[in-house]
């Protein structure tokens, strides 16, 4: 396979696929969704065979246990993909809104209209449910999408990308709105980020490694972010008992995620009242903590945290502790540490509360929550495509909005300028 031909004529697909999107109706990518999910259903078994070959690749490969689980599609995690299809369905359409609709002094109308972004590539690795949730958000945004899975789940993606066709076809658009690559050769991933021509976004969900690459090397936008380096600062008025759960729940309710917290911070004021009951809760879930020599001084069995534990995601049971004198110290290690994901604070004073959500540039920021709450489903956006550390386009969890952009309409009756 000539892999830079194979790679343009998928472009050129998707392009001309785009136009037929974008002119669809909400109905018929309802419909579109519904008859993918009924096509998935049929195909259960065929697609859990492909999954059990992927797997079984895999363990000869020496892939890691971690993998091999996010790999693995169980009967129940393959009833959830069908099932978000359905949730996807039933998200209100963004795509043809008309907002900011006002009369200018010309008498001519100026308002904005939310469009789709055109043809959005994605870049992933591992989960093939990801394979059914990227292409859903983008038909219902009323995309076209090329999307590039890990070569370990390649069988398990083609056999879903095969039902993804049949569900288009029966709905009446255009099998290519949704092209997954049929190759493993890693040429392949350098000459889809090379077509501005024919793909307006990238979107990278995987690993620093690929998403720093892609970044570097792309020529087409790209929504990302590096990695998730989240704080939760217990400041010295909050309420302790709610500082110890909230802080807890950040850390420990899952620990390989990027908005899981990994560097707590806490007001001097109050470290000695909560550390010392916080950390008894770290080390019984099995959490290794990692302090400054304050924080030791308090809880004497945490190793000591070095210069590049402030800057790391560990996405593990491990957890840098830092004693702050108070909120602006707090402000200023988040300013030089953070990666831009997600921060929160503890307090019952709402002005530093405010201070903090206003000071810290961050895409979620948050006031007596955890972390783990920075995610598309619980902010009501359904299945998210991933998170936007940058400011533009779209910033924080990008659901189905994230996928369209803007564009001004005027409406007249004639009006021409004087």
């Amino acid at each position: 396979m000539d892999t830079r031909q194979y790679i343009a004529d998928t472009g050129r697909q998707a392009r001309q696929a785009s136009r037929r999107m974008a002119r669809s109706t909400t109905g018929e990518r309802n419909l579109a969704l519904q008859a993918i999910a009924e096509a998935l259903l049929d195909a259960r078994a065929s697609v859990l065979e492909a999954n059990g070959r992927d797997l079984a690749r895999g363990r000869e490969n020496g892939l890691e246990p971690a993998l091999l689980d996010r790999l693995e599609l169980t009967e129940e995690r393959f009833s959830a993909m069908v099932e978000g299809l359905e949730q996807i369905v039933a998200l209100p359409d963004p795509v043809g809104a008309i907002t900011d609709l006002n009369y200018r002094p010309s008498g001519i109308q100026v308002g904005k209209m939310r469009v789709p972004l055109g043809v959005v590539g994605i870049i992933y690795e591992s989960r093939p449910n990801v394979t059914v949730d990227a292409a859903a958000l983008c038909l219902k945004s009323g995309n076209a999408t090329i999307l590039r899975g890990g070569s370990e789940a390649f069988d398990s993606n083609q056999a879903i990308a095969a039902a993804i066709g049949q569900g288009l076809e029966k709905a009446g658009l255009p099998a290519t709105a949704v092209q997954v690559l049929a190759t493993t050769d890693r040429d392949a991933v350098g000459e889809l980020i090379s077509q501005p021509e024919h793909l307006d976004v990238i979107v990278p969900r995987g690993g620093k490694g690929l998403i720093e690459r892609i970044s570097a090397d792309a020529r087409v936008p790209v929504i990302k972010h590096l990695d998730g380096n989240c704080h939760t600062y217990i400041d010295n008025e909050a309420d302790p008992a709610m500082a110890i759960r909230v802080a807890y729940n950040a850390k420990t309710q899952r620990y390989g995620t990027c908005n899981t917290t990994e560097t707590l911070l806490v007001a001097e004021t109050l470290a000695a009242e909560v550390l010392p009951e916080l950390c008894n809760l770290y080390r019984d879930a099995g959490v290794t903590l990692r302090g400054c020599e304050r924080s030791r001084g308090i809880v004497a069995e945490m190793e000591t945290a070095t210069e590049e534990d402030w800057s790391e995601e560990y996405l593990a049971p491990v957890l840098a502790v830092k004693v702050v004198k108070d909120l602006d110290e707090a402000l200023e290690h988040i300013q030089r540490y953070s990666s831009g994901h997600t921060e929160a604070i503890i307090t019952e004073n709402w002005h530093l509360a405010r201070r903090f959500l206003a000071e810290v540039d961050s895409s979620s920021v948050m006031v007596n929550a955890s972390t783990r709450f920075a995610d598309g489903f619980e902010y009501g956006l359904g299945a998210e495509i991933g998170i936007s550390t940058d400011k533009l386009h779209a910033r924080g969890p990008v659901g189905l909005e994230g996928l369209t952009s803007l564009k001004w309409v005027v409406l007249g009756d004639g009006h021409v300028r004087a």
